[in-house]
């Protein structure tokens, strides 16, 4: 299996809702978005997939929530900001952009801060 990551960052604000405490307030962040592609198959160059593409598909996801009030920002007009729910939209925004049979997101982590990582992925069921 082969696993490519890309790294890109965004600054963006926004307020929980439904959270009792500092981060019900509108505050921001410089997230801090990784996404990890993976492969049992390299393509007749000896690439999975072209990083410029990897890339390009990532910065198109996000390019919606840079400099923004997440919170007026569908999905998450509705859906609470939290990482947790950027990570899924994230990586299903990434798929849309990317996945193939040879090639799909496996997980998206988002950092809003050095110490605080959130993950998303999917489990996959094998067969034994």
């Amino acid at each position: 299996m082969y696993e490519l990551t890309v790294t890109c960052t965004f600054s963006a604000a926004h307020s929980l809702r439904g959270y009792e405490g500092p981060c019900s307030r509108l505050h921001g962040h410089n997230w801090v978005i990784e996404v990890v592609v993976s492969g049992e198959t390299l393509q007749q160059n000896g690439i999975l997939l072209d990083f410029a593409d990897l890339k390009k598909a990532t910065a198109d996801a996000v390019s919606c929530l840079d400099h923004a009030n997440l919170n007026e920002v569908p999905p998450f007009d509705a859906a609470n900001p939290t990482s947790e729910n950027l990570a899924r939209w994230i990586y299903e925004q990434v798929g849309k952009r990317i996945n193939t049979a040879a090639c799909t997101v496996k997980r998206v982590n988002i950092r809003e801060a050095e110490t605080s990582c959130a993950s998303y992925f999917e489990e996959t069921v094998e067969n034994t």
